[in-house]
């Protein structure tokens, strides 16, 4: 046997099997979520099919739900009904919700509506460069924002109904 190929790869296999080992205790979806408790990232965008244009500095006084989907986004499909259901209790005590479509097509993204449901505006971020600005990893993805334009909580995934709603009462 050769013992210098087998012992060159030890040196390789070794250290990569330790690193591999130490990522399994970690949740994947645990990110660091280092946009929670700064300022919003400021936007301009137009709404889909002309509902109008949306600048997050003049919703300053206001809680704002932001949600990056997308419509080839199966967690997405399974979460949007509920944010609907949500939003038409929220929307009236002031809160304003909008979505932003995420690397998708307008076409697709209405087929999305018009399937699991419709209660807020839509934003079109050509070019991704809000998601950027967000440090969107994927979609899902929800931030809530409140009246001072502070990033509140930042949800990684579907959102979880009973820290979604604590963290929307809170905001109030």
């Amino acid at each position: 046997m050769n013992w210098k190929v087998l012992l060159a790869g030890a040196i390789i296999v070794v250290p990569l099997i330790v690193v591999l080992a130490l990522g399994f205790g970690k949740d994947p979806h645990a990110l660091p979520v280092t946009m929670e408790h700064k300022p919003a990232p400021a936007f301009s965008l137009d709404a889909m099919d002309g509902e109008g244009h949306f600048d997050l500095a003049e919703l300053k006084g206001r809680p704002v739900v932001l949600n990056f989907y997308a419509s080839w986004c199966v967690p997405c499909a399974q979460e949007h009904p509920w944010l609907v259901q949500v939003s038409r209790t929220y929307i009236p005590k002031g809160v304003v919700f909008l979505g932003v479509l995420y690397n998708d097509e307008p076409a697709k993204g209405r087929g999305f509506l018009a399937r699991y449901g419709k209660n807020y505006p839509t934003l079109l971020d050509p070019g991704g460069r809000v998601a950027i600005d967000y440090g969107v990893a994927g979609v899902p993805e929800t931030y809530v924002i409140d009246r001072e334009g502070m990033i509140v909580r930042k949800f990684v995934g579907p959102v979880t109904p009973d820290e979604f709603l604590a963290v929307l009462e809170a905001v109030l």
